[in-house]
């Protein structure tokens, strides 16, 4: 009796709403312990209870192909069938991310073609961040537009094959639609506007290309005539004078290498020291500001949620968590 379809549902795609879960899936939904603990008995209103606890979205996985709370949840809403008025509330609702990719999953499953574009459509100007838990069991990260834009183009999403859409551009060729306006035509437009000038003519550039040859051949007259200039000074000294000068420049190169590696490696030892000095330093104030944040974060969110979830239950009729 507990995994019946409601009498008064409707039939999706000219099946049970439930069978748009394949059968293996729905049995391991059926016999995982969310479902038998959470989801018994649970109406419209109790569903709006545990989507606002959702942490993650996702399939199924591990190697005995365990169902997410998020898919429990989808497989629970094709059995109750809630009205299309909550689940609308759902998707454009903005305080819940997990409820709205929860109402947009339903309204891709079960929706027309219309209903899709019209309500999902906005969402890929949502750009917050989603846990999705993969096959193996570890968590990735996704944005709300990804996961809206996945749901629209991939065959299956969360373990479960999407039915088929209309094409948008037949249904703007029938006027049953309004071709979709981009959010970057603006910026585009922008970027034309503000395009640089067109490129110089062939004959700017050929004279700039002469001008760069002459100076290049300048530089190496002077450097050939610094050359001539300093054999004709190499050669007038004997060789005794040669060596012994070669000497005493190869000896202070010595020196000051040496010097040179000294100083340097007492001023890498000094800046060493002051940054371990500065890290140690922040470190400790970045610990305390952490732990006083963290105290006040967590009274704050405590807050924020009775708040945000006595606001949703209002729109939906709901009476308050909390008085």
């Amino acid at each position: 009796m507990a995994n019946r379809t409601v009498k008064e549902a409707k039939s999706i795609k000219g099946t049970n709403p439930q069978y748009l879960i394949e059968k293996i899936i729905r049995s391991r939904i059926y016999e995982c312990k969310f479902w038998k603990e959470e989801c018994f008995a649970l109406s419209a209103e109790l569903l709006v209870d545990k989507a606002l606890q959702l942490r993650f979205i996702g399939g199924t996985y591990g190697g005995n192909i365990k169902p997410t709370p998020f898919l429990c949840l989808i497989l629970k809403m094709l059995q109750i069938q809630p009205d299309k008025d909550i689940v609308v509330e759902f998707i454009t609702q903005q305080d819940f991310k997990y409820v709205r990719a929860l109402g947009a999953f339903y309204m891709r499953l079960t929706g027309t073609a219309l209903d899709c574009y019209k309500y999902l459509e906005p969402l890929y100007l949502d750009y917050r961040k989603l846990r999705f838990q993969n096959k193996i069991g570890g968590f990735e990260l996704l944005h709300m537009d990804e996961f809206i834009d996945q749901i629209f183009v991939d065959e299956r999403v969360c373990d479960i094959i999407l039915p088929r859409l209309t094409k948008r551009s037949t249904l703007e060729e029938n006027n049953r639609l309004e071709p979709r306006v981009s959010a970057l035509e603006d910026d585009l437009e922008m970027m034309e506007e503000s395009a640089p000038p067109p490129k110089s003519s062939k004959k700017e550039e050929k004279e700039k290309n002469k001008d760069r040859e002459k100076s290049k051949k300048e530089k190496r007259k002077r450097r050939s005539r610094s050359r001539d200039r300093d054999r004709r000074s190499s050669r007038s000294r004997s060789p005794k004078h040669r060596r012994k000068d070669r000497d005493r420049d190869r000896d202070r190169d010595r020196d000051r290498d040496r010097d040179r590696d000294r100083d340097r490696d007492r001023d890498r030892d000094r800046d060493r020291e002051r940054d371990r000095d500065r890290d140690r330093g922040r470190d400790r104030d970045r610990d305390r500001d952490r732990d006083r944040d963290r105290e006040k974060d967590s009274k704050a969110k405590e807050k924020e949620e009775i708040e945000e979830q006595n606001a949703l239950r209002a729109k939906l009729g709901l009476a308050p968590l909390r008085p």
